[in-house]
């Protein structure tokens, strides 16, 4: 089990896991359901647009797979491009789920790039965040914006690491830590990741967390790519909290002592 420095806290509730994951692209629901498991992660966050949780009636539904007894469902938006839609999507997944007040918010400027609309996903994020939601908040990968988000209410900002679904891992270290270090909020990279040496980078920055779906779903083996996303998350945040070595250009240094060599 992880140790507690491993905890995620999101609006005053505490998880094990600091890997959230998405619920799409996988062949079925066992392998959802299999790959969920084996990532530890206790927040799965759900399409409202693509996947029935309810609003379908005699469809199969995720929640008999995922029941919210045992997971935290994040309702998100994905497929929205405006403000309005986004908020009605929400305002939907909390009618579905009893009103849960936790979800994802993502506005996209467009099909191709899936990049956020920013206008429209701040325009949205004060009206959530007026009407109850607690709203995590996929972002682009701007201080400035992200900073705005977190004074406007939200309880967590989602910056990109790259775009949705490239696999591309962190293209902007440099970005991410300047929102890391600016900051208050729970910091999760959301977007992008390919493989777990992209979320041990994320967590070695400084991330609160990491959120993804592509790079778990798309994998040749869900379920083994899921276990190792896992243990990356988790040795991403101790080396983060242990502290890296200095790094030194130009110079070595023997690992071994050098006083009292054979010879000398």
């Amino acid at each position: 089990m992880p140790t507690p420095i491993h905890n995620l806290t999101v609006a005053d509730k505490t998880y094990r896991s600091r890997l959230l994951v998405g619920t799409g692209k996988y062949k079925n629901f066992q392998e959802t359901r299999a790959a969920i498991d084996a990532s530890g992660a206790e927040i799965v966050t759900v399409a409202i647009r693509r996947v029935n949780i309810g609003q379908n009636p005699g469809e199969p539904n995720l929640l008999d797979v995922l029941p919210t007894s045992e997971f935290t469902i994040l309702p998100n938006t994905a497929g929205c491009y405006t403000a309005d839609d986004a908020v009605r999507t929400l305002r939907l997944g909390r009618e579905l789920l009893d009103g849960h007040p936790l979800c994802k918010l993502e506005v996209l400027g467009d099909s191709k790039t899936l990049f956020p609309n920013m206008p429209e996903t701040l325009k949205a994020a004060e009206i959530l965040v007026k009407d109850g939601f607690q709203v995590m908040v996929y972002c682009a990968d701007d201080p400035i914006q992200a900073k705005i988000l977190e004074d406007l209410g939200c309880v967590a900002v989602m910056p990109l690491a790259s775009l949705i679904g490239s696999g591309m891992g962190i293209v902007n270290p440099w970005n991410l830590r300047l929102i890391i270090d600016s900051l208050k909020v729970p910091v999760l990279v959301d977007a992008g990741v390919g493989t777990a040496s992209d979320a041990a980078i994320a967590m070695e920055l400084g991330c609160d967390g990491v959120l993804m779906n592509t790079a778990i779903a798309h994998a040749k083996d869900p379920v083994l790519m899921a276990s190792a996303m896992k243990k990356a998350v988790e040795a991403g945040r101790e080396a983060f909290l242990a502290g890296r070595m200095a790094r030194k250009y130009y110079s070595a240094d023997p690992s071994s002592p050098t006083s009292g060599l054979i010879g000398s």
